[in-house]
């Protein structure tokens, strides 16, 4: 089909401005948006987030910043849209991919900046349930504290430790390189890559059974789809070794949480949890008194170099857009896979 020049105000691509449930000074530094005001004309929509407003802007467009809901009807009103770019750091299903795609429309989003924030709580996560750090901690601060190798019955080392990763997206091919001054054996789990590509990272390739049944650490960096919801079952998590410890700090419908927590109560599994089921968790919830938890409210990935990174990701690819170039720093949506992911917004 035959796609019109991007309008321009002064030779500026008209770029609509619309990040909730983002805030434009939580991603972008004063220096990036700056940065973006000079190369584009801006129509910020963060004083009249309106439907009305936005439709209202939508025919000149040249890209949108934000995830609002772009059905085809709606997309039909945007004969100039070259770039979506979602900032929230999911693709919902609230978007006709296909139409995108088949009207040469980039659509990238913001995943890879929070990878390595991910990555480094992720290592941290598995340390402090290696040691026993932030149990020992609590327990000192009660007066219960355990002195030498009286509080280390259970500790365990991280080097040379079988290790398993479910899935190795973003997160997975983040906290790779981390892991490996530890020396460990690394099996992963990820049916949307083949074995080669995985070998070619260094690691094994193996199915999940073998992957939970011989790890002492596991990582669960998988995204949500109708295929990995619940994928780590009761089954799945009776595979597990006695006294392993499991990382959740991807999505929490990935996993069962019931069997989790029971396989953690009954003593047979330490967990350390970021993402829950429902955020915020309740102020009555059982989980707050669990032993053999390490808990944490979702904080992972969002720490202020990662969101500001998500701005220069922006301003650095729209640039390249513009100038008739593809992108080259966001993650790029992929047509086979956009449409099955079912992860929801982060508030």
């Amino acid at each position: 089909m035959s796609i019109p020049p991007p309008p321009s105000v002064a030779g500026r691509p008209v770029v609509l401005l619309r990040p909730a449930p983002q805030r434009t000074d939580r991603i972008f530094t004063p220096g990036a948006l700056r940065l973006l005001h000079d190369r584009f004309t801006v129509v910020d929509l963060a004083d009249d987030p309106s439907d009305e407003a936005f439709d209202a802007a939508l025919p000149d467009a040249f890209a949108i910043i934000g995830q609002p809901d772009l059905p085809a009807g709606r997309l039909a009103r945007a004969p100039r849209l070259r770039a979506l770019l979602n900032v929230e750091g999911n693709f919902y299903p609230n978007v006709d991919y296909e139409t995108c795609f088949r009207r040469g429309v980039h659509v990238l989003g913001c995943g890879p900046a929070y990878a390595q924030a991910v990555a480094e709580y992720a290592l941290a996560l598995a340390l402090d349930l290696a040691r026993g750090i932030s149990r020992e901690d609590r327990a000192f601060r009660a007066g219960r504290e355990r002195y030498v190798s009286d509080g280390n019955a259970d500790a365990v080392l991280l080097r040379g430790s079988d290790i398993g990763l479910v899935g190795f997206g973003n997160l997975g091919r983040a906290l790779h390189p981390l892991l490996a001054p530890f020396r460990p054996t690394l099996r992963v789990y990820d049916p949307w890559l083949p074995p080669g590509a995985l070998r070619e990272y260094g690691v094994l390739p193996a199915s999940l059974e073998e992957t939970l049944a011989r790890s002492r650490f596991v990582f669960v960096l998988a995204t949500v789809t109708d295929d990995s919801r619940r994928l780590l079952g009761a089954r799945e998590l009776g595979l597990l070794p006695d006294g392993a410890r499991l990382i959740l700090v991807s999505r929490a419908p990935v996993v069962d949480f019931p069997a989790l927590l029971s396989r953690v109560g009954d003593g047979r599994l330490l967990a350390a949890i970021d993402v829950w089921p429902e955020e915020p968790v309740a102020a009555e919830d059982p989980v707050r008194g669990l032993e053999g938890l390490v808990l944490s409210a979702h904080r992972a990935g969002g720490v202020p170099e990662a969101f500001h990174a998500v701005g220069d990701m922006v301003v650095d690819d729209l640039t390249l857009v513009a100038s008739g170039l593809p992108p080259a720093r966001m993650q790029a949506a992929a047509r086979e896979l956009v449409g099955r992911y079912r992860n929801r917004p982060v508030t």
